[in-house]
């Protein structure tokens, strides 16, 4: 953490760029936090109570990554004239739109301010508005699938590559779960039958454009509308997503007309605010490697896990506890078939493309990142996916690790939801230890493709396992979708506490071998769900994950 702060420090490498004429987007970087207002000490001042109960979860500290810009800083860059678009903590910085060259050079005479560095140039954009850059992802109808006949639907093959419908059968579905989603628009989500069961039960929380000031991002572009439909969609018997009852919220981070770094910004800034609001997993399907003015392009060795902007800001999101998801990139056939920034990240979850039979898409970008480490980190469908699209309740077949991404994430956070007292890191390892190809991983497939359902029993039979030898209490079977029997290990009587995955006490008694009824049929009659049996004996304690299905 220490270095990635060094490296915003030293972006005195991008110099004030006086020759410019505006309008232009420049970014201002501030040398400090000085002074500010706000307070480790206080993070209810900044952070929402769901956010800061995440960090709690995982022993995560606050630090100065959370404390917000100083706003007298911002209110300087302002009244010099400069109009404010997006500030970022993470960055200690603010993105802004300049009209003149006498305005940039009095914000960069400012004591606070260490550098400016020109985003976007206005004259070089009008050059190429005519261009609807986005990314290959390829469509066409669905002129050769036929509707399965299962509660899926069209959907079916993508959680069925996953091994995850079992884990939606137990009941994790996303229930309580929280995905940020940043993508470059949503057309017709507010419309569209897939997302109706999201929107009629406020699991749509909010959206927010970080591209138009003030924007509506249900317009420009269907991309988000297709990834979204992969994890919320959710029309029984029609189609059904990876994660269809979790709650999502949804930004803009990507100009889907031009390709320019503010991009990157964009994302971070918009990564902050799904941090403050308490997102627990954050699925991007975009990727950066060159753009429109080549003076900002990515080269390989960029590709390091701390050098380019978006990357610094996905680390520094996984640091606060959570789960981002990106997309491998879709160059893999090209000169250049690497990873795109922010997949190079570290505990960024890469994730690849392959086809329903299992084999990499020709598309789907390989690895190393520059520094060595195995990219992508695992694969899901995303050659020949079934996704939403705008217009009449339609659905296309689309092809993209923009959409092995999503599959993947909306899978994860059921999973995770099952497991939730597990950090991040450990979702992560756990997937990959389970997925196809862990034992012999290339940066083609990264680990391979994942099987939930054999990741869900590896922690229960672990866990276990752990406690065999002098346990105090065995519950079997484990998983259990009804009659559960109890075998006591102890002599005398222990305390015994049921807890539900929310931690809400269930039940609190003494039991002895002689005295098993009341929590055996207290087992036996619990929801579909994950609980917790703590039994503190005489000389050992012993935590046993019950799970009912």
């Amino acid at each position: 953490m220490k270095r990635l702060f060094t490296l915003l420090i030293m972006l005195g490498f991008y110099c004030t760029m006086s020759a410019q004429i505006a309008p232009d987007k420049y970014w201002i970087q501030f040398k400090d936090k000085n002074n500010s207002p706000y307070s480790i000490d206080k993070p209810e001042e900044f952070l929402s109570e769901r956010s800061i109960q995440r960090r709690l979860d995982y022993g995560i500290a606050i630090d100065a990554y959370d404390i917000p810009v100083n706003p007298s800083y911002i209110q300087a860059v302002a009244e010099c004239g400069a109009e404010i678009l997006h500030p970022s903590k993470w960055l200690n910085g603010v993105s802004v739109l300049v009209e003149n060259n006498s305005i940039l050079d009095e914000i960069a005479s400012l004591p606070f301010v260490q550098t400016t560095r020109l985003m976007e140039d206005d004259e070089f954009k009008q050059m190429i508005k005519e261009k609807s850059y986005f990314s290959n992802e390829s469509y066409k109808p669905l002129d050769s699938k036929s509707l399965r006949d299962t509660d899926y639907g069209y959907a079916l093959p993508q959680i069925e590559q996953l091994n995850g419908i079992a884990l939606h059968e137990m009941g994790y579905q996303g229930q309580g779960m929280w995905i940020g989603v940043c993508d470059g628009g949503y057309l017709d989500v507010d419309g569209h039958e897939a997302f109706a069961d999201m929107r009629d039960n406020g699991r749509l929380l909010g959206t927010r454009d970080y591209v138009y000031k003030n924007g509506i991002v249900y317009s420009d572009s269907s991309h988000g509308t297709s990834c979204l439909s992969l994890m919320a969609g959710n029309v029984p018997g029609k189609y059904v997503g990876t994660a269809p009852l979790a709650s999502y919220f949804l930004c803009r981070t990507e100009d889907v007309n031009t390709e320019n770094v503010i991009e990157e910004y964009n994302w971070v800034s918009a990564a902050e605010y799904l941090d403050s609001l308490g997102v627990d997993v954050i699925s991007t399907s975009l990727g950066y490697i060159t753009f429109d003015d080549s003076q900002w392009d990515h080269v390989y060795e960029d590709l390091d896990g701390e050098t380019c902007i978006i990357t610094i800001g996905s680390e520094i999101a996984c640091s606060r506890g959570i789960m981002c998801v990106t997309s491998a990139g879709n160059e893999g056939a090209n000169s250049f078939p690497y990873i795109s920034a922010p997949a190079d990240g570290e505990n960024v979850f890469t994730i690849g493309a392959v086809g329903a039979d299992g084999e990499r898409a020709y598309f789907s970008s390989i690895g190393p990142s520059y520094d060595g480490r195995i990219k992508p980190d695992v694969m899901a469908h995303g050659y020949g996916v079934t996704v939403a699209s705008p217009g009449g309740d339609s659905y296309y077949d689309g092809s993209g690790t923009s959409f092995s991404c999503p599959v993947l994430a909306g899978m994860l956070t059921c999973f995770w939801q099952a497991n939730k007292h597990l950090k991040p890191e450990a979702i992560r390892e756990t997937l990959r230890r389970h997925s196809d190809r862990f034992s012999n991983p290339d940066n083609e497939y990264g680990y391979g493709i994942p099987d939930f359902l054999a990741a869900f029993e590896s922690l229960s039979v672990e866990e276990n396992d752990d406690l065999v030898i002098n346990s105090l209490i065995s519950i079997f079977p484990n998983p259990s979708n009804g009659e559960v029997n109890l075998d006591i290990n102890f002599e005398g009587k222990s305390n015994v506490k049921v807890f539900n995955q929310i931690g809400k006490l269930l039940y609190n008694n003494e039991i002895s071998s002689d005295n098993v009824a009341e929590l055996k049929s207290l087992l036996t009659e619990l929801n579909q769900g994950l609980y917790l049996v703590k039994i503190n004996g005489e000389e050992q304690n012993q935590v046993v994950k019950f799970i009912k299905y």
